[in-house]
């Protein structure tokens, strides 16, 4: 219970409300008979439910929507996108009349589904179902935890910074099983500022839920730790009615629960009262057609004739939500100018992070790696992490049940989990730095999204690159969004050795860096570890997926040698070892491959061929480079050049050209020690110089450009 957001009981519900609900059911239905398609239903009967969160519940400001005391808002059901836009053209976040008839349309600020950055008041992209409700489970844990940084000892309900995070839900989301791993994580963390309105109108585009969705909803929250409520406006069936009286006192039950999340089951008849298509599935995903819309404006008491219709009384009333809140906001702000004189380090801190700044020369507790030792990139990781932990508190993250295989870890932080699940190998509390997702990769994506969502924090996660399949929905959301949140792959490879095929990665790299605005980065040495990390903290505007070895890796002897420093890490790709003169022959490697490039570079030094090694550690960088740069490094007078990298040669042939080669693997791997893999299945020094030799007559002419195709191959590496 939040101190700053007095009880809303007995609800204040005047004609002005009524009045309001009805118009925007009409123009749902407006909006997308206007367009032609869409999801009318829902945004009509939720709307009683989504109008009293934005104007009798939610702690917010239409001029403030970045306001660090605001309640958040997610609606999970995407689809009904007008259930939001509805709202924020009421209370004045800036989309007008124009605006909803221009639903789903070219450059309009109402696109099909709700979209982050694009139309002010929107907290989070959703449409994929499931992604909404499980990144808002990650919006509560950052709540929590900025509460424990910069306000950790003030009692429940009295810092500025309690607030909560309000969900719509719809059947399809509570279906998908991404919510199920965050609910159940959810509930063992005791949200208790998570929200949750379910709408249980058991219909979706198959029509009748029935046909595929039958369980209590309700027990299986309540066995996840959840309080869960029931309020029904079809009264057991015997007759409708918007009963926002007992949706009040739910919300208000909820919200005064603090020990749990809170689910409410809300029974609705979807696209109440259309006269014919109410309770269909015609109505969930479709226009009504002009006569459905003319009897719904009947049935509301509206002019059926009169589109794109409101009031304007009632707008007035509505854009008035923030005066009428403003003894809530004058009680936040006062609350929040004395913790600001009481803890002036903690609102430095905080200014920083609503900036996304790093702190000033944070970059000096970075370690450098002494050369001669074997060190695996993922233990580099683990060390940089910890390294970091005293300059950069609003970093924070763990693992999907892998911390000790994924080294994300922090040496000495506490775990974030109430006090009563800590045990002995991770003591902790509810204020905690080390994240314990369990074995839940989709969920981890989308909760560590809703952290870097929430506010300043930088959140990361890790499990091994092959399950990277499983959080591939939250990733492609992540560089939809243009968020910075931190994915840590490690057993990036068949290097990963006896745990054969089903966990070495041969397609991910090829896959992940199909996505559009995700940055791949795989270092090849513990320094080019530690330049990634500098790297992806100071990026703010995009996702970024670590890969990381789990054998040992050489540490080059940056500096001497003839090798260039790990500086170039922060570019994508740079001249590792280079030749006099003009190379004859350039060869590219990522990660731990980068080692037998410069081993070839050597065998072919042997044979008088002059060979260049380039470390590509992030493609995505690379391409960011100038023209200049990038031919610095890979010259177009060079034709002849070889690509090393254990996973599929996809995307690599604009890379190395028509006389170039590449040494990967088109097939699956094997159970063995992994020195034994790379040599059954040829990814060797001795091939990357056999490749180099067939590359340089191929630049000269002698042989077929880009040799033959490669067939991909099913089945396991060895066995015919």
């Amino acid at each position: 219970m939040n101190a700053l957001s007095p009880a809303h009981t007995p609800l204040d519900w005047t004609d002005l409300d009524d009045r309001a609900v009805r118009s925007i059911k009409a123009l749902a239905a407006d909006a997308v008979e206007k367009v032609g398609n869409g999801h009318p239903g829902t945004a009509i009967s939720l709307a009683p439910a989504a109008y009293m969160l934005f104007q009798k519940v939610m702690r917010h400001d239409p001029a403030d929507e970045h306001w660090v005391g605001r309640d958040r808002f997610v609606l999970s059901a995407g689809h009904s996108s007008l259930t939001l836009y509805l709202q924020l053209f009421l209370a004045g976040y800036g989309l007008e009349m124009d605006d909803l008839a221009a639903l789903r349309t070219w450059g309009s600020k109402t696109p099909g589904h709700p979209e982050y950055k694009h139309t002010r008041g929107v907290e989070i992209t959703t449409g994929p179902l499931g992604q909404g409700l499980a990144s808002a489970v990650g919006m509560a844990f950052a709540a929590r935890r900025e509460r424990g940084l910069l306000d950790p000892n003030a009692a429940p309900g009295e810092s500025p910074f309690d607030h909560n995070v309000y969900v719509i839900a719809s059947d399809g989301d509570l279906q998908e099983g991404v919510t199920s791993e965050a609910s159940s994580l959810a509930g063992h963390q005791q949200l208790g500022n998570l929200v949750v309105i379910w709408d249980d109108n058991k219909i979706s585009i198959e029509d009748d839920t029935d046909i595929a969705f039958t369980e209590d909803v309700l027990a299986r929250y309540e066995a996840y730790g959840w309080h869960t409520q029931r309020v029904d406006w079809t009264n057991g069936g015997t007759g409708y009615g918007e009963d926002v009286d007992a949706l009040a006192a739910a919300l208000e039950s909820a919200r005064t629960e603090t020990g749990k999340p809170s689910i409410i089951a809300l029974r609705t008849i979807i696209g109440w009262p259309s006269p014919t298509k109410q309770n269909t599935g015609g109505i969930h995903g479709s226009a009504m057609g002009a006569d459905e819309v003319r009897g719904l404006k009947i049935e509301l008491g509206l002019d059926p004739e009169a589109t794109f219709a409101i009031d304007d009384d009632v707008l007035a009333h509505t854009r008035s939500v923030a005066e009428r809140q403003s003894d809530r906001r004058g009680a936040w702000d006062t609350a929040f100018e004395a913790w600001k004189t009481a803890n002036p380090q903690g609102a430095e801190l905080l200014d920083r992070l609503a900036r996304r700044e790093l702190a000033a020369g944070w970059q000096d507790a970075l370690p450098t790696f002494e050369a001669g030792k074997a060190v695996a990139t993922r233990a580099a990781s683990g060390k940089v992490l910890t390294a970091l932990k005293d300059v950069l508190p609003e970093l924070w993250g763990g693992s999907a049940d892998l911390a000790g295989s994924n080294n994300t870890t922090m040496d000495g932080e506490p775990s974030f989990v109430p006090q009563e699940h800590a045990t002995k190998k991770f003591p902790g509390n509810e204020y905690g730095r080390t994240l314990h997702f369990g074995i839940r990769e989709h969920a981890m994506g989308s909760i560590l999204n809703g952290i870097v969502l929430h506010g300043g924090t930088r959140a990361y996660g890790g499990t091994f690159l092959t399950f990277s399949d499983y959080m591939r929905p939250a990733v492609r959301l992540a560089a939809l969004m243009q968020i910075p949140t931190t994915f840590v792959w490690t057993h990036d490879s068949i290097g990963l050795g006896e745990d054969g095929p089903t966990h070495q990665p041969i397609e991910h790299l090829a896959a992940l860096r199909a996505i559009p605005g995700l940055d791949v980065v795989r270092p090849a040495d513990a320094n080019e570890v530690a330049w990634a990390w500098r790297t992806i903290l100071e990026t703010t505007e995009r996702p970024a997926g670590l890969i990381l070895t789990r054998q040992g890796v050489p540490t080059f002897p940056r500096g001497t040698e003839g090798y260039a420093d790990a500086s170039g890490t922060a570019r994508g790709g740079y001249v590792l070892l280079d030749t006099e003169g003009t190379p004859d022959v350039i060869l590219i490697g990522t990660g731990s491959e980068v080692q037998l490039a410069v081993e070839a570079r050597e065998l072919l030094a042997a044979d008088g061929v002059r060979a260049r090694v380039v470390s590509l550690p992030s493609r995505e960088w690379y391409d960011l480079q100038d023209e200049g740069y990038r031919e610095s490094v890979l010259p177009a007078s060079v034709r002849a050049r070889v690509s090393v990298e254990a996973g599929v040669a996809q995307g690599w042939r604009e890379l190395v050209g028509d006389a170039g080669r590449t040494v990967g693997i088109e097939h699956y791997g094997a159970s063995a020690d992994y020195k034994v893999l790379y040599r059954e299945f040829g990814i060797t020094a001795e091939a990357v110089a056999s490749a180099a030799r067939e590359s340089i007559a191929a630049a000269r002419g002698g042989d077929t450009p880009g040799g033959p195709a490669k067939l991909a191959e099913g089945g396991t590496g060895d066995v015919d």
